[in-house]
């Protein structure tokens, strides 16, 4: 596979090569999926101590309603559309078919948790007796042990986005690379996008970063950040700050930090995970992997799995039977990308909105179109140093970012990118009806001009106007937007998949279960010794859901 491709320096020229096939029909339309996750909360807004609702169906098996850490932290996963609206449609749907099954709970509409009474306040999914239902489950503990519990009741919007084959064609030709095999010259096109990317992605915590406090009850008691200033009685907040869920408040592990995973190639970062998955850690090793008979964790290595990586971006690949994500990756390439740094919207009933939908396309659409070249270790390091200015000071005036080593502001700096990205959005609209892409750059550039547009923004004002207190406040628009959601009609026919996918999913749970010939053990070790075999030029199972 190319380490790198020489793709055209200037972007406009790209496009307008690009441009008559796209008002043909020819280039197709980037399809989209989305996974949005929201606490369970009570009426008084603690997180809920209730199973999840065995009307939703099953948690293991279920593919569009589950949970992700916590048995309280809904998760619900569109189908893959390739227009936003419809994406928009079922996710509507998933909420409103909740609700019918809800008594006296809400869904937390931000990302940053709500009251909690400690760390074993936020309960572990269970998800049955199976073998594979064990390891999520073993799994999760593991997280706890390592991180805590509090962490991972975290919620946010994860955007799976990938090009049509049509559109993959019509470059690969445009750059004289169809010499190179589809699924190699893919891949390392993904990659670039991906590197360019994670340059830029500040500006998608600036524009849509949506968590500046906190509940007190996220912290340890007496162990406040100078960051935070209190301002109520049970809420913390940083004046300047979008999302503290990015912060290392939030997601973030000083182990994986050594990886140094900076996206120039697939094989490295194969090799990297790979690598973490297969070596010991000496303070997990302290902890322990099955003690008294009890499993704290999967294994004492760097990640238990490879999902326990943390990022703001990532490759993806569905996966086959007995196959893990990088191993698919290495056999056959990125199919997708998964960007995992957007907030919930606490304003919008589904925490996404098209317009913030239209944003991220035309935002990946040039990243992916624009020049990126390797990144040095160094500029590794400025790339976390801009992403943590901007996640915790990302609206004070006085800020500055390195852009070409350069201190730049983000109104400068992120006017020259949204200059860049207006031609980037005239090619997504030539299939369009109307210019949806333009219009929602037009509708998020004031943000960069007047910081108090942005949504950080506008939590803290409505903050400081009712009281200050986080919780009341996220409460009240949970409410708010249940009895949106309740009194919206669902499509029929999707309401009838829902409704059988309730005894489905809870049926096919049972024959996994019932299905399972070998110990816990037995299969963790064969899962494992898998794992860390390569699958770059080996024949592969057929597929099976994983």
């Amino acid at each position: 596979m190319p380490e790198q491709l020489t793709v055209p320096s200037s972007l406009t020229a790209q496009i307008e090569r690009l441009l008559p096939s796209a008002r043909l029909g020819r280039l197709g339309r980037l399809r989209r999926g989305i996974e949005k996750e929201g606490l369970r909360v009570d009426a008084n807004g603690h997180i809920a101590q209730t199973p999840h609702p065995h009307a939703l169906g099953s948690k293991l098996t279920h593919p569009h309603i589950t949970t992700d850490y916590s048995e309280s932290l809904l998760e619900y996963i569109t189908p893959v559309y390739s227009q936003p609206g419809e994406a928009l449609s079922f996710l509507s749907d998933l909420h409103t078919f909740t609700y019918h099954h809800l008594q006296n709970e809400w869904v937390w509409p931000g990302s940053m948790p709500s009251r909690l009474s400690g760390n074993d306040s936020v309960p572990i999914a269970d998800y049955g007796s199976s073998n594979v239902g064990t390891m999520k489950h073993v799994y999760r503990k593991g997280l706890d042990m390592r991180y805590g519990r509090i962490m991972q009741a975290i919620a946010g919007v994860h955007y799976n986005v990938s090009l049509p084959d049509d559109m993959w064609h019509a470059l690969r030709e445009l750059e004289k690379a169809t010499n190179i095999p589809f699924n190699d010259y893919r891949s390392t096109r993904y990659f670039g996008m991906i590197r360019h990317f994670r340059r830029h992605s500040w500006l998608l915590l600036y524009l849509f970063g949506a968590s500046p406090a906190i509940d007190k009850s996220f912290l340890p008691e007496g162990k406040v950040p100078e960051k935070l200033q209190s301002l109520s009685d049970d809420t913390y907040f940083a004046p300047y700050a979008t999302t503290l869920r990015m912060s290392d408040l939030g997601y973030q592990n000083k182990v994986q930090s050594q990886l140094k995973i900076c996206f120039n190639s697939l094989s490295n970062y194969v090799n990297t995970l790979r690598h973490a998955i297969s070596s010991p850690w000496p303070d997990y090793e302290k902890m322990g992997v099955k003690v008294d008979g009890e499993w704290r964790q999967l294994n004492a290595n760097i990640l238990q799995i490879e999902n326990e990586y943390y990022s703001d971006i990532r490759p993806k690949r569905v996966a086959k039977h007995n196959e893990t994500p990088s191993q698919a990756l290495e056999a056959r390439g990125v199919e997708y990308i998964e960007v995992r740094c957007l907030d919930l919207n606490p304003f919008d009933p589904l925490g996404v909105t098209q317009d913030q939908i239209r944003f991220v396309d035309t935002f990946l659409m040039w990243c992916l179109l624009s020049d990126s070249p390797w990144i040095s270790d160094e500029e590794c390091d400025r790339l976390d140093d801009n992403r943590r200015w901007v996640v915790e000071r990302g609206r004070d005036p006085e800020l500055t970012l390195y852009h070409h080593g350069q201190p730049t502001s983000v109104r400068e700096w992120g006017g020259q990118i949204f200059a860049e990205m207006g031609d980037v959005a005239r090619l997504l609209d030539a299939v369009e009806e109307g210019t949806p892409h333009a219009d929602a750059l037009a509708s998020l550039a004031p943000r960069l001009e007047d910081p108090s547009l942005t949504p950080s923004a506008q939590v803290l004002e409505r903050l400081k106007a009712n009281g200050g207190s986080l919780s009341d406040l996220m409460l009240s628009l949970a409410k708010e937007h249940a009895e949106h959601l309740k009194a919206e009609p669902m499509q029929r026919s999707r309401e009838a998949l829902l409704a059988q996918l309730i005894e489905t999913s809870h049926q096919q749970q049972h024959d996994i279960e019932a299905a399972d010939k070998e110990t816990f053990e037995e299969f963790l070790q064969v899962y494992f010794t898998k794992a860390r075999e390569s699958r770059a030029l080996s024949a592969l199972p057929a597929e099976v859901g994983q």
